[in-house]
């Protein structure tokens, strides 16, 4: 597998992660989790880690095309 597979893989599994722990919390998902989780939050990092693997994803295709971003 490709290393961007890997990473749409990784961001797939990002996103059920996030959809199953907003499923979880019954009524929603609370901003502050979202965007100033505590350390050690479920989603503690994760806006970081899906910005910076999609951020990949768009330079390895930019990469795969020969063009520049």
């Amino acid at each position: 597998m490709s290393e961007k597979q890997e990473l749409i893989k990784k961001m797939l599994e990002m996103q059920q992660k996030f959809m199953d722990f907003e499923h979880e919390q019954g009524e929603g998902l609370d901003p502050q989790d979202y965007y100033s989780p505590e350390s050690g939050h479920t989603l503690d990092g994760y806006r970081q880690q899906y910005r910076d693997a999609a951020m990949k994803v768009v330079d390895l295709a930019h990469a795969d095309k020969g063009s520049k971003a």
